[in-house]
Parts: C-alpha cells; structure tokens; sequence
C-alpha cells in the first residue's frame, strides 16, 4: 500500500524538488499556474494539518495550553509578515482575512465619507482593484480616474490627479508581471497631496517583495496562497488608516464591550478592526511555515530570485519561438500571457492538459483592459513558481510547439 505523502516530512530548507518540498507531483505533471495560486511546499502542509490534529483551538479566547500555542503561533506569523516586508509593528498593523480582494474592499468601503475627492487607479488592474474602485467611488460621491501604466508598469500621472486622491493600483501585473517601478514617487506624491494609496500586491509577494520593501503606502493587500501559503488574506495597513475608517463590518473580535445600543472597540490592536469573528487559524499559522521556507531555499544553489529570473528568460525565449503564437510580454517575467489568432486558447488549455500541462486560459479577471480596452480574444497565461525547473519549461513549450504545428 502506497503511504501519502501528506505526511510526508519535507528532507530540510534548503532543497527544493520533486521528491521533497512538492514530492507530491507525479512524473509528467506540469503546473504552470502559480499566479492563480501557488503549490504548497511540504512543511506548509505540514504546517497545517498539525494544527488541525494537534491544537485545533480557537485563538483570541481561551487559556488552555492549545489557545495559547495558536495564540504564539499566530502572533509570530504577524511578526513574521512585517520582517518580509522590513516594517515595523510602531506603525503597521497585520490584519489576517478571506482573499486579496476582501481586503481591498475591507479598506475601501469603509472610507471615511468628505475626506477624499477621487479615486484613482489604472487599466491594467485585476477585478478585485478594478470593481472595488468603481463601487467606493460611488460611495463617497467622488470621481474615479482611470490611468495608463507604462510599459515598465510605471503609473502614468500628473500631480493635480493625486489631490486628496485614494489611489489604488498592482505592485505586479497578473497579467505579464510587469511591475509599478515608480511606487516610492507615487506614494511621496499622493501623501503630499493629502491623499493615500493601496497597493494591490497579490502578484508581487511571491517573487517581487523587494519593490514593497520598506514602503511607505498606506495599505498592502496580498494573498498567501500565491505566496506558497494556504488560502488566506492579508492586509500590512498603518496605523493611522485604520484609525480613519468608519466600521461598519464588526463582529466579534473586535469588541471590548457590547451594550444594548453600543459597543466598544478592543483598544491597543489595529489588526483587529479588519478581524470580525473567528480566523483561519491553522491557515495563518502556515502562512508563517511558508515565509520561513522562503528564507531557506536555494533551489539549484541559487536564491529564489535569482532561480525564477532564469527561468522566466527560458520561458519567454521559448514561447517566442513557438509557431503561430503572439506574446503580451515585451520581455521576460514569471508570468507570460500569449495567443494564438488563428486558435481558441480554451482549446489549447483543453489540448495542453492531455498532455499534464497545467496552464490558465481565458481574460484572467482583467476584462476591461485585455477585452475592451485592447480587444483580444481569450489568452493563454504560463506562471511560474519556485517548484519550476527547466524541464517543466521544455515539456510545456515542446508540447505547445506540437500542437501549434499539428493543427496548421
């Protein structure tokens, strides 16, 4: 009988492979789909289903030993994400909740109403910027402008447009990876204006964290689970932002106090004006597992940086020479969108994964930009992660190449 791999301790930090950190994937099998969400390495496993058969408490509540491992636990993640991002707990708070997308809309539709007079973001947003922002500009009766990102993914902005704006754009394009270059200049150029920013960073924690380093915005919304974690949100905010907002999505864990008409507010924890009600307990508890593998590894020898960019080069080099093939990308990134005009992409999804090949077909929650503002057809996205290799890469354009000549 075959034992699973559930259990399965990972062999240390500082190995990455198909036998270890992600043995669970079987000879052949291709995932080409991190941007979606990460594969999981076996020590978040682990991670995880410890939690869940060896303390499966409730943290916040109780004084038993289990509450109070969840509660260490879960404190050390916080710390944990703020060293990532080289901030400091004087001024930011981590808050933990569902996804990227509730944590924007967290923030957003709980602005304080005459305090700001537009909202600001930009064509090349995912849906979770691009309809959150259309909906909080109703709400606080405001503009909302929508601007151009050049091709390095620079914002492109004139001063006056960032006047008491919120401004709400990607660290990182889920698209083809470019990145917000100028994040330090729009951030001291909308605090001067008396405006704030958020920053989308689902895309940019996985491979692309020394952008967010050490920043200034005002909020930082991300997933861990395309970060190599279990699905979960986060949101990195100051202490001052969420001083501002007008709650109105509370629940307990948030209260000190509850009387027939009023409540009062757990004081001393900014976290917890964005944790209404029971967390992911064991999932924020693997999101830690998951920032102190990534500390560790050094696939191939090299840093993980270092490792995606190589393959990154060989992938974009590789789709380029695919026949018939038409690339978004200008040049390499962990994610490389394509289509093919003379082919349904969904089709050659469909036609890849009989061959294992694992990749996302369609507009990728980036309708306004990719469907009306460019007019493409569905697309192909490849996207890599630290469980890539060469090999992965050959097998996925070799396959593709096939195809392509096969149905010409």
């Amino acid at each position: 009988m075959k034992r699973s791999t559930l259990f399965r301790r990972s062999p240390g930090p500082l190995e990455t492979s198909r036998t270890g950190d992600f043995g669970y994937l079987q000879p052949g099998e291709v995932y080409l789909d991190a941007a979606c969400q990460s594969l999981r390495p076996q020590s978040v496993i682990d991670a995880l289903t410890d939690y869940y058969t060896s303390y499966n408490a409730c943290g916040g509540r109780v004084k038993y030993a289990w509450g109070q491992k969840v509660d260490a636990q879960v404190a050390d993640t916080r710390k944990a994400v703020l060293g990532l991002l080289g901030l400091s707990a004087r001024n930011h708070a981590v808050s933990f909740t569902l996804n990227t997308t509730y944590g924007l809309n967290l923030l957003l539709q709980q602005l304080p109403l005459g305090r700001f007079d537009r909202v600001v973001t930009s064509h090349i947003e995912h849906n979770s910027v691009f309809l959150p922002t259309i909906t909080a500009a109703r709400r606080l009766g405001v503009e909302r402008l929508v601007l151009d990102r050049a091709a390095d993914g620079a914002l492109i902005y004139e001063p006056a447009q960032l006047e008491k704006a919120v401004v709400v754009v990607n660290a990182a394009s889920n698209i083809d990876g470019r990145q917000l270059t100028n994040l330090s200049d729009l951030v001291r150029d909308t605090h001067a204006r008396g405006g704030i920013v958020i920053v989308d960073a689902a895309q940019a924690m996985g491979h692309a964290r020394a952008l967010l380093q050490k920043t200034d915005a005002d909020a930082l919304c991300f997933s861990a689970h395309k970060m190599y974690g279990a699905s979960l949100g986060v949101v990195v905010a100051r202490h001052e932002l969420l001083a501002s907002l007008e709650l109105t999505f509370v629940g307990g864990g948030m209260v000190q106090d509850v009387r027939e008409e009023d409540f009062d507010l757990v004081q001393g924890d900014p976290a917890a004006l964005l944790e209404p009600g029971l967390q992911a307990w064991g999932e924020i508890i693997a999101l830690g597992r998951a920032i102190e593998w990534l500390g560790g590894i050094r696939p191939g020898g090299l840093n993980p940086a270092e490792h995606i960019s190589g393959l990154s080069t060989r992938l974009f080099d590789g789709l380029a020479a695919v026949p018939g093939l038409t690339l978004l990308n200008d040049v390499p990134s962990p994610v490389i969108s394509v289509y093919a005009p003379a082919h349904d992409s969904h089709r050659l999804a469909v036609f890849l994964s009989h061959s294992q090949i694992m990749v996302r077909s369609g507009y990728f929650c980036a309708h306004h930009h990719l469907k009306e503002q460019l007019g493409l057809p569905p697309l192909l996205r490849f996207s890599l992660g630290l469980h890539s290799t060469e090999a992965d890469i050959d097998s996925a354009t070799g396959a593709l190449t096939r195809l392509m000549k096969g149905l010409s």
